[in-house]
């Protein structure tokens, strides 16, 4: 995979499935994240072609838990992000998707306290000879330490071979709410040879260009201003949200998305524009299934030729 001068929609928990990563790729990402998984839970999946819907699975063994789905359309831009402390199981759990995804990326960046505990995410900060084991040829993610450190920490990440770098603005005790570091990225851009994917307050299109600038990275990851509009990635006019929406619950439909994530996207998107308490979004909360959520926003007949379509490859198989 190419790294350079690339949109890239960014991964995010319980948003990052199939449906949200299409819609994002149909209005212009190039690359699409996943979302986080542990190595220890996809160890303990197997590899299975649905060809109900014409998709790969990624299935917790012994039960019907779909821990990570994929298909022919996105093979060449997904990227599989992993959340692993341990080298060997992180080769492992690499091994099982590589053949279907465009590339690997372990996670450096969340602060949370269930990655950290579990020496994940920003605890890998303060491991560098486990980010040396565990760094070869993948793809990376992290957010920024002290300057001095996060530099020559990218330098030794470098050194491992990876693909690319991308790097979050802030460091680990920031919030959303606290500016992204545009500057500090600068520096990492300026130490290294591989190409570095800028993270951090990208809102709209206009704000790709502008952190381009002011970073010199020459691609550009984008997380909430994707997640509350996924056309920011179209260079054309801005899509309306509404009609953004409904092609989300579309392609829900079409690709048998689980319908709590499904409504946890639809919730998300809602409360940056709107509030939960209206109509939509108590009809949203209530919704028991898709079939349930094509009635919010009157797709029924969209469902029902899904659904028909599906009963009638069942029959001719």
């Amino acid at each position: 995979m190419e790294y350079e001068n690339k949109l890239v929609l960014a991964p995010m928990v319980r948003v990052g499935t199939l449906p949200f990563r299409l819609l994002a790729a149909d209005y212009g990402a190039d690359i699409t994240y996943a979302e986080e998984i542990i190595d220890h839970k996809i160890i303990k999946c197997e590899r299975i072609v649905n060809d109900y819907i014409k998709s790969t699975d990624f299935v917790e063994k012994g039960t019907d838990n779909v821990v990570f789905r994929t298909c022919n359309e996105e093979k060449g831009r997904v990227v599989f992000q992993m959340g692993t402390s341990d080298a060997v199981r992180a080769l492992k759990a690499a091994q099982l998707v590589c053949k279907d995804v465009a590339a690997v990326d372990i996670n450096m960046g969340c602060p949370k306290s269930f990655s950290v505990s579990g020496g994940m995410g920003a605890a890998l900060l303060t491991k560098p000879d486990l980010i040396h084991d565990v760094g070869a040829s993948y793809y990376w993610k992290h957010p920024l330490v002290s300057l001095p450190d996060t530099v020559e920490l990218a330098r030794r990440i470098e050194k491992t071979g990876v693909s690319a770098l991308a790097v979050h603005g802030r460091q680990v005790a920031d919030r959303p709410r606290d500016p992204a570091k545009w500057n500090e990225i600068a520096d990492v851009v300026s130490a290294l040879t591989i190409p570095v994917i800028a993270n951090g307050d990208v809102f709209e299109y206009d704000d790709i260009q502008r952190i381009k600038v002011a970073t010199g990275a020459s691609s550009v990851m984008v997380a909430r201003g994707a997640l509350w509009n996924a056309s920011i990635f179209s260079p054309n006019v801005e899509a309306h949200w509404e009609d953004v929406k409904k092609e989300y619950v579309r392609k829900s439909i079409l690709w048998d998305n689980d319908v709590k994530s499904t409504k946890h996207t639809l919730k998300e998107m809602i409360m940056h524009y709107s509030c939960l308490e209206f109509p939509e979004g108590k009809a949203i909360i209530k919704s028991q299934n898709l079939a349930d959520l094509a009635k919010v926003y009157g797709d029924e007949e969209y469902y029902e030729s899904v659904r028909a379509y599906r009963i009638a490859l069942d029959r001719h198989a």
